[in-house]
C-alpha cells in the first residue's frame, strides 16, 4: 500500500472544514488518536508523579512512555529526554546552564540560517559570561549553509556550536554532520535546533552528531510541548539552576515545576501516528517510525515539486532561496502585493499560510527582506494533498492576473 494520503486525511479531524492547512510549517493539526489521548488521560484521572495512589502511577507511566516515544522518533535515549513547554523556552534552560561552564574568552558559533530560537539565547547566554559570538554566513541568494566556512570559524576556544536540521522558512537542510564533526575535533557541543526538520523524514541524532537535539511535539502532529534530547551521562554533567526541593536525577533536574501529564499522554501519541503512517511498516517501533518518514520525505518531495513548479510558472511569484536540499517549505513574494495582503486573499480562498519573517529573524536580514515584509510561506507536511497544491497555486494566478 505504501504511503496513502487519502488515508492519513481521514485521521485529523480538522481537516473536514474545507480549508487547505497549509499552514503546517508554524504548528500542525492533530490526529483523533491523539485528542483521544489526551482527553483519556483526563477522563481516567492523573495525579502528580511519584505518589502512592494510582492516579499518580498513571502520570508516572504516561511521562516514561513520553520519553521512551521521543528517543524513538530521533534515535536517542529515553532517560535523556527533557520535556518543556516549548523549543524556545529549553534553548534559554539550556543556554543559560552550559553558559555557566563558559569563560571570557569562550566562543560559541551560531548560524544566519536558524530560526530565533536557536540563536538569541546563544547570543544572550555568552553575552553574560563574556564568551565571543560567531555567526555562520549563509549564501544569497541560494539560502545555502556552507558546511566549509566551520573550518575557519570553529577554534580551540569553540564551545559550543547551534545549527539547525532545516531552515524554517526556506526549507534548506544544511550539512549537519560536517559541521558537527568540524566542532567535535575542537571539542565544542553541538545543539541542533531539528524543529522544522523532525516532521518531515526520519531522524538520527546521532548520524547528525548532535549533541543535544530539540524539537516540538505540535510540529509533528502532537501537542503544545517542546524537548531536548541528550545522552543522560552529558545531562548529568550539567548543573540547572532549580529549586532545593525538586528532583536531582537527569532528566527531571532540566524540569521546572510540573509538568502537563495529559499533554505527554498525547506526545505518545503523535509518536505512534507517525510511527503507523506506513501501514506496512513493520518491526520496534523505531523501526516503524525510519521506514514510514521515509515514505512522508518522499511523498512530500513529490508534492514540493509540483508546488515549486507551479510557482515558478506565475511570473510575479518570486520564490526566496533556492537550496538544493530542502524540506516541503516554500517561502515566496508577489509582486505589487505585501506578503499580508497575499495571505489575505488566500483566507478569503480558504486557504491558510502565513506571512513575515517566522521568526527567521537572521536569515530574512541577509536575504533583504526582513524590513520589508518580509514573504510568504506555505508548508507542507505528510497529511496535504495535491488538491490543495492546486487551490494556492489558482489563488495566486487569481491574484496575479
Amino acid at each position: 500500500m505504501g504511503f496513502d494520503v487519502t488515508r492519513v486525511r481521514a485521521l485529523y479531524p480538522a481537516l473536514s472544514d474545507g480549508h487547505a492547512w497549509l499552514d503546517a510549517a508554524a504548528g500542525t493539526q492533530v490526529p483523533q488518536t491523539v485528542i483521544d489521548a489526551i482527553a483519556g488521560a483526563y477522563r481516567y484521572g492523573i495525579g502528580n508523579t511519584h505518589g502512592a495512589f494510582a492516579a499518580s502511577a498513571r502520570s508516572d507511566a504516561i511521562v516514561a512512555e513520553a520519553r521512551a516515544a521521543v528517543a524513538d522518533l530521533v534515535g536517542g535515549e529515553a532517560a535523556g529526554v527533557v520535556f518543556g513547554p516549548n523549543m524556545t523556552t529549553l534553548t534559554y534552560r539550556f543556554a543559560a546552564t552550559l553558559a555557566g561552564t563558559w569563560a571570557e574568552g569562550d566562543e560559541v558559533v551560531v548560524s544566519r540560517l536558524d530560526h530565533d530560537a536557536n540563536v538569541r539565547p546563544w547570543v544572550q547566554a555568552a553575552e553574560h559570561a563574556g564568551a565571543v559570538v560567531k555567526y555562520a554566513d549563509i549564501v544569497v541568494p541560494s539560502g545555502e549553509l556552507p558546511a566549509e566556512q566551520y573550518r575557519r570559524l570553529v577554534t580551540e576556544r569553540t564551545r559550543l556550536v547551534a545549527v539547525t536540521a532545516a531552515s524554517n522558512v526556506l526549507g534548506t537542510i544544511p550539512d549537519v554532520a560536517g559541521i558537527a564533526a568540524t566542532a567535535h575535533e575542537a571539542g565544542a557541543l553541538v545543539y541542533v535546533d531539528g524543529v522544522h526538520a523532525t516532521p518531515h523524514g526520519p531522524v538520527d541524532m546521532a548520524a547528525l552528531g548532535a549533541d543535544f537535539y530539540a524539537t516540538s511535539a505540535y510540529k509533528w502532529s502532537g501537542p503544545h510541548i517542546g524537548a531536548v534530547i541528550a545522552a543522560p551521562d552529558l545531562l548529568a554533567s550539567l548543573r540547572p539552576d532549580k529549586l532545593a526541593s525538586s528532583p536531582d536525577e537527569v532528566p527531571d533536574r532540566f524540569e521546572t515545576g510540573t509538568l502537563p501529564f495529559a499533554d505527554l499522554a498525547g506526545v505518545a501519541a503523535a509518536v505512534e501516528h507517525l510511527a503507523a503512517l506506513d501501514p506496512e511498516s513493520t518491526g520496534s517501533r523505531r523501526a516503524r517510525i525510519l521506514a514510514s518518514m521515509s515514505a512522508v520525505a518522499a511523498y512530500e518531495q513529490a508534492e514540493l515539486a509540483h508546488l515549486l513548479k507551479g510557482l515558478a510558472a506565475l511570473g510575479p511569484v518570486r520564490l526566496v532561496g533556492s537550496p538544493l536540499r530542502r524540506t516541503a517549505t516554500a517561502y515566496f513574494t508577489v509582486e505589487g502585493h505585501t506578503p499580508r495582503r497575499v495571505a489575505e486573499h488566500l483566507a478569503t480562498r480558504r486557504i491558510n499560510v502565513w506571512d513575515g519573517h517566522c521568526y527567521a529573524w537572521e536569515p530574512t536580514k541577509a536575504l533583504g527582506i526582513r524590513d520589508t515584509g518580509s514573504a510568504v510561506r506555505a508548508g507542507l507536511v505528510h497529511y496535504n494533498d495535491r488538491a490543495e497544491v492546486e487551490r494556492l497555486l489558482e489563488a495566486l494566478d487569481e491574484l496575479t492576473a
